[in-house]
């Protein structure tokens, strides 16, 4: 984070697309596992082989060999190792040591129990397997001090919930600041059922810090923003709180009496230049109506919409790859650069992490 010396309260970031190691990330809808297939995924730049064990438990390797670099998702799984289809060498598939290597003689010295593949800790939650990457090779980590992986809040037993996928030809930091940002949305996703340039008036919302986040604290939607008023159906206050957690999570949480809504918007980097938007929401609302075409409709071109505008900023950012950040409208990309940073930071030299928020704050924007 560097000042501007052209524009007072102005700040210019530099977007180097930075991964962020020892975090939950989603790597697969669970309805692509099926059975014994292997599906291939890449997070961070990370080749992964995915599938199920005999019992139906995810697992998640580096699809890399150890022997000979071969890809493991070209092999096969037999409900409890992987075996790599060049030598026919099996490694556990959920901590990826090797179990057998077919051309070793009974005289071998070779210590098969100490070769491994790279694994990565895996759970299966709200319709995704999530990855945990605690480092790009895959070596061993203690899971009984890693947290489970996120979970979406859900208020009552019944409920529908709705997916939405698309990629972002951007980095992480671009994929991330465009998720939080408050003013595009009548210029970007101007249309009828969201908001017009007529509909721009002047915001005020408390944050406050959280863990490795902030929060815009709970309150009444805007006036303006078209599908919350259907909840004035229900007759009852309607609230709304929205968290930003790191290193790439963004969850709201709409209460309206006993009826909600949640939903969950994650960017995670595939490459440096390609990242996975994946969207799940969960709610009890309109039961007698059909809201998840809705929802996938009006959903896709939402995000459609969000597409074309990186797609469009990508040339600019080679040639400008520093964005100018201004109060207040912008203050929350700056947390999330000042979050980073102090992550980083903090892994490195193993102290706290500082938080850049050390209590409640107001901002004020239009949009």
């Amino acid at each position: 984070m560097t000042e501007s010396n052209s524009i007072a309260g102005a700040t210019a970031s530099n977007i180097d697309g930075e991964f962020l190691w020892g975090f939950w990330y989603p790597a697969l809808r669970s309805d692509e596992l099926r059975g014994r297939a292997l599906v291939t995924s890449t997070r961070m730049e990370v080749p992964l082989v995915l599938g199920r064990d005999s019992a139906g438990k995810a697992f998640a390797l580096r699809d890399i060999c150890p022997h000979r670099a071969f890809p493991l998702s070209a092999g096969s799984c037999d409900g409890q190792t992987v075996e790599c289809t060049y030598h026919g060498w099996r490694f556990d598939a959920h901590t990826g040591q090797c179990r057998e290597v077919p051309s070793i003689t009974a005289d071998s010295k070779l210590q098969c129990e100490r070769i491994y593949a790279g694994s990565f800790p895996c759970e299966d939650r709200d319709g995704y397997i999530w990855v945990y990457l605690a480092n790009s090779d895959g070596r061993a980590v203690d899971r009984a001090t890693i947290p489970s992986a996120p979970e979406l809040p859900k208020f009552s037993e019944r409920y529908r919930v709705a997916h939405l996928t698309a990629d972002l030809a951007c980095n992480m930091d671009t994929g991330i600041t465009g998720l939080m940002d408050p003013a595009h949305g009548p210029f970007v996703h101007q249309s009828w059922w969201w908001r017009s340039r007529r509909s721009i008036r002047e915001k005020q919302k408390t944050f406050e810090p959280i863990p490795q986040g902030f929060r815009m604290s709970s309150h009444a939607p805007s006036a303006n923003s078209g599908p919350y008023k259907l909840l004035r159906f229900y007759g009852d206050a309607v609230t709304t709180q929205i968290d930003f957690v790191l290193p790439n999570m963004r969850t709201e949480i709409v209460r309206c009496g006993d009826r909600w809504f949640t939903n969950r918007t994650t960017v995670t980097p595939i490459r440096r230049d390609l990242c996975r938007l994946d969207f799940v929401a969960a709610w009890n609302l309109f039961p007698w109506f059909p809201v998840t075409p809705l929802l996938h409709f009006f959903g896709k071109r939402f995000i459609a919409q969000d597409q074309d505008v990186i797609d469009r900023q990508q040339p600019g950012l080679k040639v400008q790859p520093r964005m100018m950040l201004i109060d207040d409208a912008d203050r929350q990309a700056r947390w999330y650069f000042q979050l980073k940073a102090a992550y980083l930071a903090s892994r490195q030299n193993g102290a706290p992490m500082a938080h850049p928020l050390d209590g409640p704050v107001t901002l004020k924007w239009r949009s």
